[in-house]
């Protein structure tokens, strides 16, 4: 995030220089019905529209998708993946909540159902970390989605999703 605050729609009164400032008076006349200039939006009005249209609630019908939860709640119907639920075993199921099963389903069939029980060596993720920093792979989505909601504009980490989620 910008050390400096930046101008969102209200700006900074003109310096008094006689080259390289705008003209706030000629900017006005140009412009006499922007809502800017008659007051309808303000720097702060804009931080809580963003806040509310795309950061909080519920999108519906939109680009290809009916519905979709900004602040990653998950529904009875869909609920928020927890990897501590991940069924694993043969028939198709992964190896672990990380891997997919890797066994071959056999001579002559290409159906995950006919896979049986990977018994390879799974590395442990929580020891295998492979790149980044922070909580890693391992933290399953519903602990990260509930902290990750709770983000406002403003409270941004630099390289986190939130706090304590990156070092």
């Amino acid at each position: 995030m910008a050390e400096q605050p930046q101008i969102i729609v209200q700006a900074n009164v003109p310096p008094t220089k006689p080259f390289g400032a705008r003209n706030d008076t000629n900017v006005r006349a140009a412009f006499a019905d922007s809502p800017i200039y008659k007051n309808e939006i303000t720097d702060q009005e804009r931080k809580e529209t963003y806040q509310d249209n795309a950061l909080n609630g519920t999108v519906t019908n939109g680009n290809g998708i009916n519905s979709f939860n900004l602040d990653f709640e998950g529904t009875t119907q869909d609920p928020v993946p927890n990897l501590e639920d991940v069924v694993t075993g043969g028939g198709g199921l992964p190896a672990s909540p990380f891997v997919p099963n890797l066994a071959s389903p056999g001579p002559g069939s290409v159906s995950a159902a006919d896979q049986p029980v990977y018994n390879g060596e799974i590395k442990d993720p929580a020891t295998n970390v492979e790149f980044g920093s922070g909580l890693g792979g391992t933290l399953s989505p519903d602990a990260s989605s509930q902290r990750m909601s709770q983000a406002t504009l403003g409270n941004y980490i630099s390289g986190r999703s939130y706090q304590g989620s990156g070092g």
